[in-house]
């Protein structure tokens, strides 16, 4: 007997199909369907991203063995609850680690030279003769870059920041990096003293207990008046409000934004800023990336349902405990 899947996010026609092909699937277009879905029988598996899954939404799911996420990160998932539970949870990491470094560094060079504030200005009709210093921005290479969290993501960017743009790399991390560190020229820093010294501060940790508004008003006020953050981790990693106070009071120079405390995210005191970028979470949002990450979610959904390992679990000793 075929087991039963519900997807509950967009998936491609020709993986559904795939699935299909070895289990029973609903597809969902809404969070308010899931209640349904789990109370008409018993569901397996799980696939999908961006919905926040725990008790009060999984209770009634009798038979779940699996919950195959299309993300790298799982803070939306309530993992001691899974554990509990014994359903595996898997993910898709590495294969973003380029694309969402290519963000990182778009980032820091579009709140560099001011972008999108410039692009609107000129839309406006504004550019009538030579611009003055008011609107010159800050030359990237040869500064130097700070990254908190030298991850797999963290040492894309440095390598980007290093190699293509000659700048000297900074670093903290849960641990010392002897390879990068021979690589990359990279040196160590607490976490002060890299705000105190880096002109670019790069953040790239995964959201936890311990990193939530791991950036607040002390540590704004510790980086350089001429320094840029960069965010691409998880937006409650940076405290919003003191973000906002130290972009308006020009206590730092700029900002750019991938992620954001409350996601969507349609108003915002951030919008006003115009030394802030701001995008919609787009960290792996390319035709290419999606694809690869959608591929490797469904692959180790059937893994698990078929009985065979997948690659990437987040919790693997539901499977052995």
């Amino acid at each position: 007997m075929k087991k039963n899947v519900v997807i509950f996010n967009r998936l491609a026609q020709d993986l559904i199909e795939r699935l299909a092909a070895n289990f029973n699937v609903v597809q969902l277009s809404a969070a308010s369907e899931l209640a349904d879905a789990l109370a008409a029988g018993p569901v397996h598996g799980l696939i999908g991203a961006g919905w926040q899954l725990g008790r009060p939404q999984l209770a009634a799911a009798s038979g779940l063995e699996v919950v195959s996420s299309i993300s790298v990160g799982y803070d939306n998932y309530d993992l001691d609850y899974l554990n509990e539970r014994g359903v595996l949870l898997t993910n898709t990491p590495d294969v973003l680690t380029e694309t969402t470094a290519d963000l990182g560094m778009t980032l820091m060079l579009t709140a560099a030279r001011r972008i999108v504030e410039l692009d609107g200005w000129m839309r406006e009709g504004n550019w009538r003769g030579g611009l003055g210093p008011e609107y010159f921005g800050c030359d990237v290479h040869g500064k130097t870059l700070g990254i908190i969290g030298l991850g797999n993501i963290g040492a894309a960017i440095a390598r980007r920041g290093h190699f293509g743009f000659g700048m000297p790399v900074l670093y903290t991390s849960n641990s010392r990096k002897p390879e990068l560190e021979q690589e990359l020229g990279a040196e160590f820093r607490d976490l002060d003293d890299l705000l105190g010294e880096a002109d670019f501060v790069c953040v790239v940790v995964p959201l936890s207990e311990r990193t939530r508004k791991l950036i607040g008003q002390r540590e704004l006020a510790l980086m350089k008046s001429s320094a840029i953050l960069v965010n691409i981790a998880r937006g409650p990693v940076v405290d919003e409000a003191a973000l906002v106070e130290a972009l308006r009071d020009g206590q730092i120079r700029a900002a750019g934004l991938d992620v954001y405390e409350q996601e969507p995210l349609s108003e915002s005191p951030l919008f006003a800023l115009p030394n802030l970028v701001c995008v919609p979470h787009i960290g792996s949002a390319t035709h290419e990336t999606r694809r690869v990450m959608a591929e490797l979610a469904v692959q180790n959904l059937e893994r698990a349902l078929l009985g065979q390992t997948p690659r990437h679990m987040v919790n693997p000793q539901v499977r052995t405990g």
